[in-house]
């Protein structure tokens, strides 16, 4: 049998790997989106095991919902962590050993739901009058900033975990550095230098040599960086096996009616919009890189299926609000790894969806995942975080992006601007008219805005010359 040997330049997203590579690259895929998704339940509440259950399953419906065409793994979003904060707050709800009560969970359901709602709107509206409304509304200017800002609000969380916050240098707290840098470090040189099969899975081989380093510094003595399930994340599964110590089912939940969720939590859904579409564009440059480089023509263009792709968001929110998940968004940071990887199969993906949802029910799987080191993650983030910003710019280098332009320089820096400072200053949610507004909304609401104020008076004088 003859060997493919444009398999190591990568894989498309029609192109299914060998069974043992699509493995090694679905859990690669898996760890990738493990940190992200898992903090959310933490910071939010919900239950752990659910929240990974709900990703793979939300991932699987997205694959059948765009036709097995586009390659997105659907992961819990930070946009919505304020708007959960501040429903639960204002019905008085508040977490036990860091899980909510069920009552607030459900209440959160019922507003996840409704939030798809908005990305179907978005959906629809692509459908019935094309992609160039979009692109008049998120044209290049907005959606690579947008992608910028996406990648370097994330790099203070990316550094608070590579660099313990601390006075004094401890054993541990070096320890901790040293293994975030050599898990950066390792993770650099493995996409750099590693070809055929093994230059597809650096970020794996990163953390598997992160995890090696510290359990180094464990056996020694040193000290011990690997990481244990908070118990009440286990002990509301529906069903256990025991103890639960082998087997638990996830704690599935049903929606309650809520209208204060609702408002609380629906609107913030308008932030995901041009973030889901910055990775649609970010997607079509790479993959198209990717046939290029092996001499194929794609069949059809990504940028062309945006509609599906803002559909498939919605109903993903009202999945995994059904079950008992966050809402959620289509993710970087696996986008990053397949970018870094140029591994784009979407059987790939639906493999990684499916190991999410096995890895739920099994709780030595998940002591395993959710047990890498803090220090390993922080050093992957900085990583990839960082490859979402140089994304954005590959947008509006693609795109070819007039730097030059009035507009545009008003545009990016106000979205630049707004979406970083409003991190670093406000914490992520800029205090406006006793609203907290997330800043990465913000600044695309406003970007979106002032481009189409700017463009006014250029469509007059265009419109004025064409007449002359």
């Amino acid at each position: 049998m003859k060997q493919d040997h444009t398999a190591a330049v990568g894989y498309l997203p029609e192109e299914r790997p060998s069974f043992f590579k699509l493995l090694l690259y679905a859990i690669q895929q898996v760890i990738v989106m493990f940190p992200a998704t898992v903090t959310v339940a933490l910071v939010t509440g919900f239950q752990v095991s659910t929240t990974i259950f709900a990703s793979g399953l939300a991932t699987l419906c997205f694959i059948l919902i765009t036709g097995r065409k586009i390659p997105l793994y659907y992961g819990s979003s930070f946009a919505y962590l304020t708007a959960i904060a501040s429903m639960c707050a204002a019905e008085g709800f508040e977490k036990v050993d860091g899980v909510l009560p069920v009552e607030a969970i459900q209440y959160a359901q019922f507003g996840i739901i409704m939030s798809g709602l908005v990305s179907i709107a978005a959906g629809l509206l692509v459908r019935f009058f094309g992609k160039k409304a979009v692109e008049t509304i998120l044209p290049a200017s907005i959606t690579g900033p947008v992608a910028m800002i996406i990648g370097l609000t994330l790099a203070g969380n990316a550094l608070s975990d590579a660099i313990p916050n601390v006075a004094e240098a401890t054993a541990e707290n070096s320890a901790w550095v040293i293994v975030s840098f050599v898990t950066l470090l390792s993770t650099i040189l493995y996409s750099k230098y590693l070809k055929g099969f093994l230059g597809q899975l650096p970020l794996l081989l990163g953390v598997l040599t992160g995890c090696l380093l510290a359990g180094i510094f464990s056996a020694a003595g040193i000290a011990n960086l690997f990481r244990e399930v908070p118990a009440a994340a286990l002990e509301a599964s529906v069903w256990r096996l025991g103890d639960g110590s082998v087997f638990a089912v996830p704690a599935f939940s049903l929606p309650k009616v809520s209208w204060s969720a609702v408002v609380a939590i629906m609107p913030i859904a308008i932030a995901t919009i041009p973030e889901s579409t910055a990775h649609m564009y970010q997607l079509d440059i790479y993959v198209n890189d990717v046939a290029r480089r092996k001499g194929k023509k794609m069949r059809y263009s990504l940028t062309d299926m945006l509609d599906r792709n803002l559909i498939g968001d919605g109903i993903c929110d009202m999945i995994s609000g059904v079950i008992g998940g966050p809402a959620g968004t289509n993710y970087g940071e696996n986008i990053s790894t397949m970018a870094i990887t140029r591994v784009f199969s979407v059987p790939v993906l639906a493999a990684a969806a499916i190991i999410a949802m096995v890895i739920s029910f099994f709780t030595p799987l998940i002591r395993i995942i959710y047990g890498i080191p803090l220090a390993v993650i922080g050093g992957l983030e900085i990583y990839l975080f960082g490859a979402i910003a140089a994304q954005g710019i590959a947008i509006m280098i693609e795109k070819k992006v007039d730097m030059f332009s009035s507009r545009n320089i008003a545009v990016i820096a106000s979205i630049m601007i707004i979406g970083i400072g409003g991190n670093y200053a406000f914490g992520g949610n800029i205090p406006l008219f006793g609203i907290q507004i997330p800043c990465i909304a913000g600044a695309a609401i406003f970007g979106i805005l002032l481009n189409l104020l700017l463009g006014i008076g250029e469509r007059r004088q265009k419109s004025e010359s064409a007449a002359k």
